[in-house]
C-alpha cells in the first residue's frame, strides 16, 4: 500500500464522528485523539511550529527552503466525521483491480453497492477502491484529504531538492456540524490563502458554495383522553404535518441539483403535546436564500395566528455564506490549482459545492480558501467508498500547488 493509503487506513480507525448536543469543541473526545496522534506524526517527520489547542484545531508549517519571498500557502482537513451515520469500528475493504460490477459489501446482512444506484462507480473500473463494511461510513470525508495533506508534506520534507516557499497546514474538528472555524485561529495560521482538501470524485475544483441555516421547529398541543376529545384535543403532530405540507416538495435534495436550493428535513419527533422539526435551508443565491428564511418566518406566524400564542416556536441561525464574493477578488488562486491538475494529468472539473465546507466561512474570516478534491464518493453513508489512485492524485496535486506558488 501506498503511504497515503497507510495513514489513510489508521486515521479511520479513530472514531471521530461530531455531536451538534454536547457543546463542546471539539464535540467529541475521538477528534482529540486523532488530533494527537497527528501532532505526534508531524513531530516525527520534522514539521515546525507545531501546535494542538484546547478546542482540538492542530496548525503546523513547513518553512520555506528558498531565498526569496514567497506567498504562504495553507492547506486545511478536517477530522470529524458525520453524525448520520457511526464512525465507529470501521473496517476498510479493498476491491482491486474494480470489474465495474456490483460490489457486495457485507455478505452476510445483504448490503450490496449496486452500479445502478452509483453509476460513478463505473469510472473506476480497472482501479482498487476502499469501501465500507456496510455497517459504517469510511471517513473519507475527510480522513482522506488528512491523509492527502500529510502524506504531501512527509514527501516535501524528504525530498528537500523541492524548492517551495512556506507551507501552513491545519487540520479542524466539527465541519460536519458547521462548527469547524468556530476557533480557527486565522493569524496564527498565517497563510495569504489556503486550499481545504475536502471535496468528492477526482477532479473536482470548487469556489462556490450553499448559504446555509439551520432550523429548529418545535410545536406544542394540548393531550386530553381521545374519548372525550371533542374541541379540546390539539395534537402537536397535526399542526407539525400541516406546517410540513405548506413546503414545496420538489425543493428537497433528493429532487433538486446543480445551482437549486432546497429545504432538507434532517430530524422530526413527536407526540400528542410536543413534537420538534429540524430542517437545513440551502441556496447558493442570496435573494432565494432570504426567501427561503422568510418561508418559514411565514409558516411560524400562520401557524401561532391559527393556534394562539406558544403553539409554535422557531429557532433559525445562519451557518455559512457562498464563499465566491470572497474568492472572485483573487481567483488566480483557483487558477493555481487549475494549472496544477492539468499538470498532473487530471481533468478540473470547477463545479459548485452542494454543501459547504470550513474554507466558505474561512473565506469570511479574511483566508480565501476554495475547495480541492480529496477523492471520495458517497459521503456520510454505508456505501462511501475511495479510489486510490484518486488519493494519489490529490496529494500529487498538493505537491504541485506548492511548486507552482514557488514559480510565479
Amino acid at each position: 500500500m501506498t503511504e497515503v493509503v497507510n495513514k489513510f487506513i489508521k486515521y479511520v480507525q479513530f472514531d471521530t464522528e461530531s455531536d451538534t448536543q454536547t457543546g463542546l469543541t471539539p464535540s467529541t473526545p475521538g477528534q482529540m485523539f486523532l488530533a494527537q496522534e497527528l501532532v505526534k506524526e508531524l513531530e516525527e517527520m520534522g514539521m515546525s511550529d507545531i501546535s494542538l489547542d484546547q478546542n482540538g484545531y492542530v496548525m503546523a508549517i513547513l518553512p520555506s527552503n528558498m531565498d526569496k519571498k514567497i506567498p504562504t500557502v495553507g492547506f486545511v482537513a478536517h477530522m470529524d466525521t458525520s453524525p448520520d451515520l457511526t464512525g465507529k469500528n470501521v473496517k476498510p475493504q479493498f476491491v482491486e483491480n474494480y470489474d465495474g460490477e456490483d460490489i457486495v459489501l457485507n455478505k452476510e446482512q445483504n448490503i450490496v453497492m449496486k452500479v445502478a444506484d452509483f453509476p460513478d462507480l463505473k469510472m473506476y473500473k480497472g482501479q482498487t477502491l476502499i469501501t465500507t463494511d456496510g455497517t459504517t461510513l469510511l471517513g473519507a470525508d475527510d480522513k482522506a484529504g488528512v491523509a492527502e495533506i500529510m502524506t504531501a508534506m512527509e514527501y516535501l520534507i524528504k525530498h528537500p531538492e523541492i524548492k517551495h516557499g512556506p507551507v501552513h497546514i491545519g487540520f479542524t474538528p466539527d465541519e460536519e456540524i458547521g462548527q469547524g472555524a468556530d476557533f480557527f485561529n486565522v493569524e496564527k495560521f498565517g497563510a495569504d490563502f489556503a486550499y481545504t482538501l475536502d471535496g468528492g470524485e477526482i477532479g473536482e475544483l470548487q469556489f462556490e458554495n450553499f448559504n446555509a441555516a439551520y432550523a429548529e421547529v418545535a410545536f406544542v398541543g394540548r393531550n386530553v383522553h381521545p374519548g372525550m376529545a371533542k374541541d379540546k384535543m390539539i395534537n402537536s403532530m397535526h399542526i407539525m404535518q400541516e406546517f410540513m405540507s405548506q413546503l414545496p416538495p420538489n425543493e428537497v435534495p433528493e429532487r433538486t441539483e446543480n445551482y437549486e436550493g432546497f429545504y432538507h428535513l434532517i430530524g422530526m419527533e413527536g407526540s400528542v403535546e410536543n413534537s420538534k422539526l429540524q430542517y437545513i435551508i440551502r441556496d447558493f443565491d442570496m435573494d432565494a436564500y432570504k426567501e427561503r428564511k422568510n418561508k418559514f418566518e411565514s409558516l411560524y406566524a400562520d401557524i401561532r395566528s391559527k393556534y394562539g400564542e406558544g403553539s409554535i416556536s422557531l429557532q433559525m441561525k445562519d451557518q455559512y455564506f457562498n464563499m465566491r464574493e470572497k474568492i472572485e477578488p483573487v481567483k488566480y488562486i483557483v487558477d493555481i490549482a487549475e494549472q496544477a491538475m492539468k499538470d498532473v494529468g487530471v481533468t478540473p472539473m470547477i463545479v459548485p459545492i452542494r454543501g459547504g465546507t470550513d474554507g466558505s466561512r474561512l473565506s469570511y474570516m479574511g483566508l480565501p480558501c476554495p475547495n480541492i478534491f480529496a477523492g471520495g464518493h458517497n459521503f456520510h453513508g454505508r456505501y462511501e467508498y475511495v479510489p486510490v489512485d484518486s488519493m494519489q492524485k490529490a496529494v500529487d496535486v498538493i505537491l504541485k500547488v506548492v511548486e507552482s506558488i514557488s514559480l510565479r
